[in-house]
């Protein structure tokens, strides 16, 4: 009854727009004669591999300490087994989206997977640290494959009108992998080696390939385009120069020459992709997507979304065991609260995505996310482990709700010809999002508790006095949901003018 009274107020602007953005999805598929009654054998596919990328990067930095040990290596060396992993991930996934739209998303697609497995194996078999980290960034070349054209793999697989559902129970896979990955990696390597964290990901690789090449669906794009090398080339070394200007700013600090070097390297670079893609014929990214509202604001609030998370999640084991005194095994535990509420409520709000907008529900989902921040500032060295886990169960709810439904904003406002890029911004934005947040919110977070510690501040933080730490955490927890009530703000506007029929659901 209210889905009906709902239906009949939306305006015939709406209305209109609703079926573009449709048929943008589903031109493509269409054409080709897609079997959408195979759908779910897509998602199979498309599910085990974005299974094995999320296990594997949980597996990898809870082997970080064993592998300095093995291998004798100082931690400054150790942290890029997961530094160039990340780097190269980050930096090659919209190349690997374009390109994706170009040749054919199942090649590409499946490409990835074989390169990661190799890479896995590889990794596996490793002699020293330094044949390590290549061999990362070997895999890491495999992973942007897969996860640039994952989603687009799935929203073609998937008739328009359930894309939300779909996208929420590729959600439900990411999630499990995030829960999954440390519990596995500590498994393996106690009762057998570190190298199984590796060769674990082979037998995983394979049956990912085998069903990507028995469903996946090969739906063809235009032919007759050329491949913008000068941009993709501007916008690697772009994301580069910040993506380590993030990273090693927080051991060598921000007002480094270094760290000022490589964020002028990344404008500047920034700013000749930009001329670039005006002028070339068959741009790296079509900056007319961006005249979408729907799309902008979507990619805004997830880059917003991703920043506070990330910075949030940081921060979490050093309150857990520097103040409420926990066990690391307790702290991995505690914190699958997050990724566990997510995972059960992300395939419930596609669902209701499909059925009433998805701006109401990213909506709903930020608001309960920015009640969770606020709740985090009442954190003392008081609190119980269930007053913790139910101050901190909102933002994995709220995060569950918001993120399948914006996702599916994103994806509906591509048009059918440019899913792969479209699809490959998402990573890019959750990349540079949880990078910034941990970077900008870490940063914050240490001033604060200097602040309050004074000549009392130590380089070992587990040294600082404790009601330094949790004053400095409450300040930043208060920033961080002041800093995403911005998203739940821009949301509502966009909320606001769909209503006015300037924007599509």
């Amino acid at each position: 009854m209210h889905t009906g009274k709902w239906q009949i107020q939306r305006s015939k602007n709406q209305d209109i727009i609703d079926m573009q953005n449709a048929e943008n999805t589903k031109n493509s598929a269409v054409d080709v004669g897609i079997n959408y009654s195979r759908k779910w054998y897509v998602m199979a596919a498309v599910g085990v591999g974005t299974l094995l990328g999320t296990i594997d990067a949980g597996i990898v930095n809870i082997a970080l300490p064993t592998l300095g040990r093995e291998f004798n290596a100082s931690f400054s060396t150790v942290q890029w087994v997961a530094l160039a992993y990340m780097l190269t991930v980050s930096t090659l996934t919209l190349t690997m989206g374009r390109l994706g739209d170009m040749i054919g998303k199942k090649q590409i697609y499946i490409a990835g997977m074989v390169v990661f497995t190799i890479g896995s194996m590889l990794c596996g078999i490793s002699s020293s640290i330094y044949w390590l980290i290549g061999f990362r960034v070997f895999q890491a070349v495999g992973a942007a494959m897969s996860a640039a054209l994952g989603t687009a793999v799935i929203i073609e697989a998937f008739p328009p009108q359930e894309r939300g559902k779909a996208i929420g129970a590729a959600g439900a896979f990411i999630s499990f992998g995030i829960i999954a990955g440390p519990a596995t990696g500590g498994l393996l390597i106690q009762l057998i080696s570190w190298r199984w964290i590796f060769f674990v990901n082979i037998p995983i690789g394979i049956v990912a390939v085998t069903l990507a090449l028995r469903f996946v669906p090969n739906i063809r794009n235009e032919k007759g385009q050329r491949f913008d090398y000068r941009g993709a080339g501007a916008v690697f070394i772009s994301q580069l120069a910040l993506l380590l200007a993030l990273t090693v700013g927080q051991r060598i600090g921000f007002g480094n020459p270094i760290i000022i070097a490589l964020f002028t390297t990344c404008l500047v670079f920034f700013i000749l992709f930009f001329l670039v893609e005006l002028r070339f014929d068959h741009p790296m990214v079509d900056l007319e997507l961006f005249k979408n509202s729907l799309l902008g604001i979507s990619l805004l609030n997830g880059f917003i979304s991703f920043v506070s998370l990330g910075g949030v999640v940081i921060l979490m084991p050093f309150y857990l065991e520097n103040v409420l005194d926990y066990h690391p095994l307790q702290v991995g535990l505690i914190l699958a609260v997050l990724p566990v509420a997510a995972g059960i409520v992300s395939p419930i709000a596609g669902i209701l995505s499909d059925r009433f907008g998805t701006r109401r529900i990213t909506m709903l989902g930020l608001l309960i996310m920015v009640g969770g921040y606020f709740g985090l500032t009442t954190l003392d060295a008081q609190t119980t482990t269930l007053e913790y886990i139910l101050k901190f169960l909102p933002i994995g709810l709220g995060m569950g709700i918001f993120q399948s439904p914006n996702n599916s904003a994103i994806m509906g406002a591509a048009p059918g010809q440019r899913l792969g890029l479209v699809s490959s911004l998402l990573p890019v934005t959750r990349t540079l999002g949880n990078s910034s947040g941990i970077a900008a919110i870490g940063a914050f977070w240490v001033s604060r508790m200097a602040f309050y510690a004074g000549p009392y501040m130590n380089k070992n933080l587990a040294r600082v006095p404790i009601p330094a730490q949790v004053n400095a955490l409450q300040e930043t927890f208060l920033v961080v949901a002041l800093f995403s009530t911005i998203s739940l703000i821009v949301a509502a506007r966009a909320l606001f003018l769909g209503k006015r029929g300037k924007l599509g659901s």
